[in-house]
């Protein structure tokens, strides 16, 4: 019974921070190099191109080389204006990210671990429940779309097509009605990227870091031979669908920049996380939203925007244009392109598993690293080969509407533990202090909810096409219910990568995210609560009972010092 009612307590209860001790084993982590942890664990390895390659190859993939016609055949010109908006909101998320990357650079976990060191154990395992089943649906449909494109590239061949059968793509051989679709090439081609990715992580960054650049050189190309084919007056009209279609599109292509958690979770195996993590996070997004512009202007250009669509807008642009060598180019960017999406997805996959494993939350399997290749062998080939079976008989590209879910909720939490790790310490406090404190703390965590919630309504307004004063109502009740989050709270700037207009820009990132939580497919809403019921209740029914309650705390610290804290106490007394 006792037992039982520490669990429960330590639940939600937020995990310590700032303990000394604890906050020198993370300087200790972060400062001992590759032959200090050879015998422990993972290995640090990666500079800070690594880095910023892992952002960009976890970005450029199916989203320039399909999403961009889709976008485009709705929106126009207007596509422009669409990945330029998305840019934007992924920007502030990205800053948000990139001050927990400084803060917590010695521990991978990403997403989870913030949560799991601002809020509690429940809060975190939710936000990877719900990460995880993205990252696992989104492999196998992406392998589904790299072996269609290979598959399309040797039945180009007349002695190769004359005995390709179906069960090896394009598509898969159809059973069931439908209900299952064969298809052997994808979960082969995920074998080869998991074995890979078991060898190493300079294998994988070697790889990824190869194709990376092949598909930049590839876009670059693209967007210089196909300037001198545009015509200005395809950009006329400009939207020609309206600002709710450029909207709307905006809602697509916003997934198509996320990068920053595969960054996050490479926080144990860079070399300088410290200061590399935020400038890969914030570099590798500000090239991939040069890129998606840059494309979209070339694209929309060239051709009508009516004829863009399908699966392949790029290539079909430059053969209407006679540029078939471009067109030719840019298939191998596309394999190369969702080759590297799909490598990093598996990876930050296994590191999440890993962060599980070692605070108890899942078997402790998937904490084991390998003594040889220094890779969470057991988490890597769980990973593959759930994606394995997925892509082998299932068309998973059904399952589309539900995704982003996950993306959208762990980029509001990480958003939300800005704001909450930026308030007073309640350890640092004298009792009457302590009290004082965490009233106001409570206070700005309701406020950051009721944000979130009118944030969601307002997206419904716009969502039914109502009259726009329902959505600017909506706007002000959310303005007005972070009252709390501003009205005498003090906040103080970390050393590392500090997120500018505390508190205010990750709230704006949580209002954006919000609205665009309610333009998901009604399914997508169903999974959020479906999901996080199941997760709950596997958390009260292993999880919390398993739970390593020392490994989580002192895997959780933030990398800065104990006197900071003390400046920390003093700004909330100025306040």
């Amino acid at each position: 019974m006792a037992d039982r009612r520490e669990h429960a307590a330590s639940l939600w209860r937020p995990t310590p921070r700032l303990q000394q001790h604890q906050t020198d084993r993370t300087k200790q982590l972060v400062s001992e190099g590759e032959e200090g942890r050879e015998e422990r664990g993972l290995v640090r390895k990666l500079g800070l191109w690594d880095v910023i390659l892992l952002g960009i190859g976890a970005s450029i993939g199916a989203g320039i080389f399909v999403i961009t016609g889709t976008v485009a055949h709705d929106a126009g010109p207007g596509v422009v204006v669409s990945f330029a908006i998305a840019g934007l909101v992924c920007f502030l998320n990205a800053l948000c990210y990139a001050e927990l990357s400084s803060r917590f650079p010695a521990i991978v976990g990403g997403a989870y671990l913030y949560a799991h060191s601002t809020f509690n154990e429940l809060i975190a395992f939710i936000v990877f429940c719900h990460l995880m089943l993205d990252y696992h649906i989104g492999a196998a449909s992406i392998a589904r779309s790299l072996a269609s494109y290979l598959a399309s590239l040797f039945i180009t061949f007349p002695a190769v097509n004359s005995w390709w059968p179906a069960w090896m793509g394009p598509g898969g051989q159809e059973l069931l009605g439908g209900w299952l679709s064969i298809n052997i090439l994808a979960p082969v081609l995920l074998i080869g990227i998991s074995s890979v990715l078991c060898l190493g992580v300079r294998e994988s960054a070697t790889m990824n870091g190869v194709m990376t650049a092949t598909k930049v050189c590839i876009i670059l190309l693209v967007v210089a031979a196909g300037s001198w084919k545009i015509e200005p007056t395809n950009w006329i009209p400009f939207a020609p669908n309206g600002l709710t279609a450029i909207i709307t599109g905006s809602t697509v292509v916003f997934f198509a920049y996320i990068g920053f958690d595969a960054v996050a979770n490479s926080a144990e195996e860079s070399k300088r996380p410290e200061r590399d993590l935020p400038i890969g996070i914030l570099v590798s997004l500000l090239v991939c939203a040069v890129l998606y512009i840059a494309v979209c202007l070339v694209i929309t250009g060239m051709v009508p925007y009516q004829l863009l669509g399908g699966d392949a807008p790029l290539s079909m642009a430059f053969s209407a244009k006679g540029l078939v060598f471009i067109s030719v180019l840019i298939d191998i960017g596309a394999i190369a392109g969702l080759t590297t999406t799909v490598l990093i997805g598996l990876y930050v996959q296994s590191r999440l598993y890993l962060g599980l494993g070692r605070d108890g939350l899942l078997p402790s399997i998937f904490a084991n690293i390998h003594p040889k290749y220094h890779t969470p062998l057991w988490g890597q080939i769980w990973v593959g080969l759930v994606a394995g079976v997925l892509s082998l008989f299932i068309d998973v590209s059904h399952l589309s509407h539900i995704l982003s879910v996950g993306a959208l909720t762990g980029y509001s939490v990480v958003c939300a533990c800005v704001i909450v790790l930026r308030l007073p310490l309640e350890q640092q406090a004298g009792d009457e202090l302590h009290t004082l404190i965490s009233r106001k703390r409570s206070k700005a965590v309701l406020g950051i909810i009721l944000v979130a919630c009118f944030s969601f309504i307002t997206g419904l307004f716009f969502r039914a096409k109502l009259h726009p004063i329902f959505s600017a109502v909506g706007i002000l009740l959310a303005a007005f219910s972070a009252t709390p989050v501003y009205l005498h709270q003090g906040y103080s700037s970390p050393p590392g990568f500090s997120c500018p207009g505390i508190p205010t820009v990750p709230l704006l990132s949580i209002v954006f995210n919000m609205i665009l939580f309610a333009q998901l497919h009604w399914e997508a809403w169903v999974r959020f609560v479906v999901l996080s019921f199941l997760a709950v209740l596997f958390y009260f029914l292993y999880g919390q009972h398993h739970a390593n309650r020392a490994t989580s705390t002192s895997r959780s610290e933030p990398f800065y010092e104990k006197a900071h804290s003390l400046d920390n106490e003093e700004s909330f007394q100025g306040s």
